[in-house]
């Protein structure tokens, strides 16, 4: 991409807010106006500002990152100082404000990227495959550790069970986590390792699936997994900043200037600080910490001018494909279960009342309406501010009596659109049809005045800015198809699903001050695509590519380099 020279002039904005462009002096003003001052220009593209669709050719950011001018190139000279700017060319692309995902494990992502990810087997034969090309390149005493695997689409129609784990590598080790997180399939030896047999009772939380004749199949759902994957090593802590380094890289590379980063652990804090002052973190973190970190969030502690730490992550329940999801009816497909509990109403309002105390912000994950419905009532019982701004992680199934009482209430709904193009493949057979009225819910949810943040819940999704943004807008899967109950009138306007993943995304983290539009006075947070999303046919957002990201207003990734 052609650029002028950069040179870097030490100009800092004055502490008063400078206008969007120059104001002409009044009558009794004797003192010129002055032109602010611009370390680095963006020009010669689409820029779509998120105001009301307006959109300009020329962003000017001053030298600490911030947007100082926004406007046509054919004005810059006569709004804006540029002497010692550098121009970016932009080449006819398209720019946008930052997206951000809602709702990312940024971990998990980067140990996505360095272990066996299992996200794109077809079958449960290609599975087994995988398998045993994995177990001949490790040593005997290995454990067999993958991720990502999701059986809905599988021609075999049903999960992997212990007895087909064991016909591909006897009595190995082998222990493989579901796409969703709430569950995984481990070998008979794995079992056996952990203390699970026919006999062990499901815990607390969890459940241990059976066949008809009562024993145990492999599959282990939510705290049931807990003994089985105590097998795995922890990782070190160099393993940990690999991870770390290697899904800022991703996302960065995919166009995410930022993210929501989910469930993490307190211990991670101090590692995240230090690679992002080495400049290892190009994104932006916003920071959710395991419920274990409520001491660190409420003192904002091991924050950067990048990553932030306020919010702790609780779970109501599990997820709806391995049927942990908490509903008020019994699942159609197995009505002896009606999902799991993971927090009672009890122990919810003893944390919303810490939180409340401490000023932590709260992000709940809740799949099913039940989970849904309880959060609602205790935060109604307590009379929770608005000004908390906590949040329902999920938010996918709603009764919907309980639609307007998200915005009633003052919550966020932070929901990823990939979850609905994937799930609404399964979830007829577990909902029925009657219970997909208040599933994805989006434009109800918009309707009644919801604040909707909107993530992709990487790795169990992919983790790409433009398959959440086609989602959000076409409500169809990657093929272009859909089917009964997947309610096509909740798809979004491509200016409401841009809102998902930039204002919206930024209000939800109390940054809509700085972040979320493009304009004067606000971080220079961008994202550039080669196409214009905001127009193409639903289909070609799916072709499109990044370009380039940029974070306070630094490239921190560009196609040309």
């Amino acid at each position: 991409m052609l650029r002028n020279t950069f040179i870097l002039s030490a100009i800092v904005l004055s502490a008063c807010a400078q206008p969007s462009t120059p104001q002409a002096a009044g009558p009794s003003e004797s003192a010129e106006t002055v032109e602010p001052a611009a370390a680095r220009i963006f020009a010669s593209g689409t820029i779509y500002t998120g105001v009301e669709g307006e959109t300009v050719d020329t962003v000017a950011v001053d030298g600490d990152g911030r947007i100082v001018w926004t406007g046509s190139i054919d004005d810059l000279d006569a709004e804006v100082d540029i002497e010692g700017a550098e121009f970016v060319w932009l080449d006819n692309n398209f720019m946008y404000p930052g997206f951000t995902d809602s709702h990312a494990h940024l971990l998990g992502i980067g140990q996505r990227e360095l272990s066996l990810d299992l996200a794109d087997t077809a079958s449960l034969e290609e599975l087994v495959t995988r398998i045993e090309a994995e177990a001949g390149g490790l040593g005997d005493e290995a454990i067999i550790v993958g991720r990502g695997w999701i059986e809905t689409d599988w021609p075999e129609g049903r999960m992997p069970a212990a007895a087909d784990l064991d016909a591909a590598v006897d009595d190995r080790l082998v222990i493989l986590m579901r796409a969703d997180g709430h569950a995984l399939v481990a070998s008979t030896a794995a079992l056996n390792a952990a203390g699970i047999d026919d006999t062990t009772p499901d815990p607390e939380g969890g459940k241990i699936e059976r066949d008809s004749d009562g024993k145990a199949t492999g599959i282990l759902i939510d705290n049931a997994m807990t003994p089985v994957w105590g097998l795995v090593a922890e990782p070190s802590e160099e393993e940990i900043r690999r991870a770390y380094v290697e899904g800022s890289r991703v996302y960065a590379e995919r166009g995410w200037t930022g993210l929501h980063n989910m469930s993490v652990p307190p211990a991670h804090a101090p590692l995240m600080a230090e690679l992002d002052a080495a400049g290892e973190m190009p994104v932006r973190i916003y920071n959710a910490l395991s419920e274990d970190g409520f001491p660190l969030a409420a003192g904002h502690e091991y924050e950067t001018d990048t990553i932030s730490n306020r919010a702790v992550k609780l779970y109501m329940d599990g997820a709806l494909g391995s049927r942990g999801a908490l509903l008020i009816e019994p699942y159609s497909d197995r009505p002896d279960t009606n999902g799991l509990s993971l927090l009672e109403p009890e122990g919810l309002h003893n944390l919303m009342m810490k939180a409340e105390e401490e000023d932590v912000q709260l992000a709940i994950h809740a799949i099913g309406d039940l989970a849904n419905r309880r959060i609602l009532n205790v935060y109604e019982e307590l009379d929770i501010s608005p000004d908390r701004r906590w949040r329902i992680e999920h938010t996918q199934i709603l009764h919907p009596d309980d639609i307007a009482r998200i915005p009633e209430l003052g919550l966020i709904a932070s929901m990823q659109p990939s979850h609905a193009i994937g799930d609404l493949k399964f979830a007829p057979a577990r909902l029925g049809f009657d219970r997909l009225d208040g599933a994805y819910a989006w434009q109800d949810l918009l309707d009644a005045g919801a604040v909707i943040a909107g993530g992709s819940d990487a790795p169990v999704e992919v983790g790409s800015p433009l398959i959440e943004f086609y989602a959000a807008v076409a409500r169809e899967d990657l093929e272009g198809n859909s089917g009964e109950g997947w309610h096509p009138e909740q798809a979004l306007s491509r200016q409401d699903a841009l809102a998902l993943f930039t204002s919206s995304a930024a209000y939800a983290a109390f940054m809509e001050d700085d972040l979320g539009t493009i304009e004067p006075g606000k971080l220079a947070d961008f994202t550039v695509f080669d196409r214009d999303l905001m127009t193409v046919p639903e289909d070609e957002i799916l072709e499109a590519n990044a370009v380039m990201t940029v974070v306070n207003g630094e490239i921190v990734w560009s196609a040309a380099e």
